[in-house]
Formats: C-alpha cells, structure tokens, sequence
C-alpha cells in the first residue's frame, strides 16, 4: 500500500475517531447537566418551606412540624412566629454563637423527631439556618428550612402571599410575643393554596 493511501487511511479513522469522542463528550455533558438539574430541584423540594403552605397549616390546625426560630433570645421574646420555639444561635443581637455546638445539639436532639423540623432566621438571604442545618446534618439531625426569614415574615407580608389576600390577612395574626411559642390562629380557611405536593 502507498505511504500516500495510509495517510488518507490514517485521517479519516482519527477523524472518525475524534467525531465519536466529541459526540461523546456532549452527550455525557447533556446528561451530567441534566443530572444537576434534576438533583437541584430534588434538592431544594426536600429542603425548603413555602412559607405560605406553613401559614395554610396553621390556619387549617394542621400539625406534623415544629418550627424553631434561631435567632437570639431576646429577640424571640420580642417577637417570633407564632408556634416557634427558640434554640438560639446567637448570644444577643449581634454576636453568633455557632460554637456552642454541643448546646445547640442537644436542644434539637430533644425536640420530638417523628415530625418536621423547619428552620428560620433573619432572611431570606442570611446564612445562619444553613450554618446550623449543615451543623445538624453532619450529626445525623436533619431539618428544613423556611423559604423566607423573621423580616419577610413580619414585614414583607405581600411579598409572599397571594394578592388577594393582602387585604383578608395579616402578619399581627400570624406573631407572638414572649418567651412562650404562642399558638396559630385556626381559621380553618386555606385560601386557593393547597397543601401537598404541589400546594404553595
């Protein structure tokens, strides 16, 4: 055979060769983009609350949750969500207490495991809840997080509910104040928002 004919030989088979490794490649990145998507949204429905659907249950009396605020103590006394209990991860305002990991432990480790465990904190965007959820999962305590945080609650209330109900609710029904959780407000209406897998 001429050197010729094998250099011609030689170029289509890499080219060949390249053509099914790069269609290779794009698949398997496709697939693995895929992956993380699916993975992203199982993710974030196994972790976060829709505060609405939360405010649907403690309208209709429905239990199966605990909700625990972590901010500090005096703040909680202030005022909280009502039905939250506090396990602070602050000392006072402005001073984390992230290292009293063993105190911390333990009080979500009394608290009754056969239900949800939701968390809040300041906002939405404040790292505290994921701080201490990460803190509990690395010990085999698993908990949610509350979509919005204390501030959204109390003082964005159109920002998560539904327009037509900015008129009919308010945030005053849905807050306690001292060092007792304080209990929901049953008024057994749920608005058009459906608890369940596809509710709010």
């Amino acid at each position: 055979m001429k050197p010729a004919y094998l250099v011609v030989i030689a170029a289509a088979v890499g080219a060949l060769a390249g053509s099914l490794a790069s269609y290779a490649l794009i698949t398997a990145d496709s697939h693995s983009e895929d992956k993380l998507i699916a993975g992203f949204y199982l993710t974030e429905n196994a972790v976060h609350v829709s505060p609405h659907s939360l405010r649907g249950k403690m309208d209709k009396g429905v239990a199966g949750y605990t909700l625990v605020d972590l901010r500090s103590a005096e703040e909680y006394a202030e005022e909280h969500i009502v039905g939250a209990v506090n396990i602070p991860a602050y000392k006072d305002r402005n001073t984390p207490a992230y290292e009293e990991q063993e105190r911390i432990l333990a009080a979500f480790r009394q608290l009754p495991q056969d239900r949800d465990i939701i968390v809040y904190c300041y906002s939405m965007p404040c790292m505290t809840g994921r701080k201490i959820g990460k803190m509990l999962a690395e010990n085999g305590i698993y908990v949610k997080h509350l979509g919005i945080g204390w501030n959204e609650w109390r003082y964005q209330w159109t920002l998560w509910n539904h327009a037509h109900e900015w008129n009919t609710t308010n945030a005053e029904q849905y807050v306690a104040s001292g060092p007792d959780p304080g209990t929901p407000n049953v008024t057994g209406q749920l608005g058009m928002c459906t608890i369940g897998e596809f509710g709010c």
